[in-house]
């Protein structure tokens, strides 16, 4: 079972993505995370293996959070998400310790696939 933590500071797009990974077997999501220092807290307190969160949100944004997270749960690779799918934003990612990088424009499939394919830490870029 893949234990997945959602971040993003939208409640539907959390909302969407879980209803989308609860239709998979093998996906459980073991929490949410409106915000970076929630996401922060949690991955250190579950250790999931796969975090997707959103590029942009307040406070501590997705790849500050990335950065942060190396080092609280290692394990965990990281897809992120973004609304803005470009070379800059992908290469911030991949500098973050990001595994992944996903449009948000795109289908669901394509997180699904990423999730399985960077559970446990393998490099997608």
């Amino acid at each position: 079972m893949i234990r997945i933590l959602l971040v993003d500071d939208q409640p539907a797009i959390r909302r969407g993505l879980r209803m989308r990974l609860g239709l998979e077997p093998d996906m459980h999501v073991v929490a949410e995370a409106g915000c970076g220092a929630d996401a922060l807290l949690l991955s250190q307190m579950l250790h999931p293996d796969v975090v997707v969160m959103d590029v942009e949100m307040p406070g501590l944004d997705g790849i500050q959070t990335a950065e942060k997270m190396r080092a609280l749960s290692p394990g965990s690779a990281i897809v992120m998400l973004s609304i803005h799918d470009n070379a800059a934003i992908q290469a911030r990612a991949c500098k973050a310790g990001a595994a992944a990088f996903v449009g948000k424009h795109g289908s669901t499939d394509t997180v699904v696939a990423a999730i399985r394919r960077e559970r446990p830490s393998q490099s997608a870029f």
